[in-house]
């Protein structure tokens, strides 16, 4: 299985499974993860949920062995399967916790940042990571990302997508607490509990209010769709595949 699930009490663990892959989300992964997540959210025993990843690895971002150049009718429905994880943790009731080892990288940080906490291990590594194959982003980051650390420095994570350690993203804002290596689910798992004992509904009103600041966020949903689709169609994007599984550095023309 792709997806994991295992319950503890009234906390849901849901794992991404493609250790040799580091969780690069694949189409099967997106779909099966959505439906896993909702699945959650539906569940009257289910209080909070955390998220994490097999092997080493939280995410490595979109798996770019499965990626091509492709015309709108091929890229709109793969960018609306990646929206479809997002709306489904931000329109959830229930809290849901990222457990961050090893890398976080381009969706990998998206999916992290649409949690409603994010623990990261002191020597995980974040990188939004997108332009590297020609793409924006998508998975909610234009949203997620300006209200965890502010337009300005969001401006610049993306423009210029350094890689930050546990610790620094703590620092940053990205995420919000530190854990040892190894011990990321242990601590969400202990978050997700105290949580889990929070009056449900209260919690469910507090995630859906805090969602609509400053402004619908499932707008700008859509809006990384149309970005997205537009730039699968690219020669960028291409070229920026073509380098990664060559292992050179890209030359983008801006066609």
């Amino acid at each position: 299985m792709i997806v994991l699930t295992e319950d503890r009490g009234p906390v849901r663990i849901i794992t991404l499974n493609r250790p040799e892959r580091r969780n690069a989300i694949d189409m099967a992964l997106r779909l099966m993860l959505a439906q896993t997540i909702e699945s959650a959210m539906a569940d009257p025993v289910v209080r909070a949920v955390v998220l994490t990843g097999a092997g080493t690895s939280f995410c490595a971002g979109g798996d770019i062995s499965t990626m091509e150049r492709m015309p709108e009718d091929q890229a709109r429905p793969r960018a609306e399967a990646a929206q479809r994880v997002i709306r489904a943790i931000w329109g959830g009731a229930k809290p849901v916790i990222a457990a961050v080892e090893g890398s976080a990288f381009g969706a990998g940080v998206s999916l992290a940042l649409a949690c409603d906490r994010v623990i990261a291990a002191e020597d995980a590594v974040f990188s939004t990571a997108f332009t590297g194959v020609g793409l924006a982003g998508d998975m909610g980051i234009f949203a997620s990302l300006p209200a965890r650390v502010g337009l300005a420095k969001a401006r610049q994570l993306m423009l210029s997508p350094a890689r930050l350690s546990g610790a620094e993203a703590v620092k940053s804002g990205i995420a919000d607490a530190v854990a040892p290596p190894g011990r990321t689910l242990e601590v969400a798992i202990a978050d997700a509990e105290r949580i889990a004992a929070m009056p449900p509904l209260a919690v469910a009103a507090m995630k859906s209010l805090l969602s609509r600041w400053p402004s619908d966020p499932n707008q700008l949903l859509d809006d990384e769709v149309d970005a997205q689709v537009r730039l699968f169609d690219t020669h960028d994007f291409a070229e920026g595949v073509a380098a990664f599984h060559s292992r050179r550095t890209p030359v983008f023309t801006g066609h």
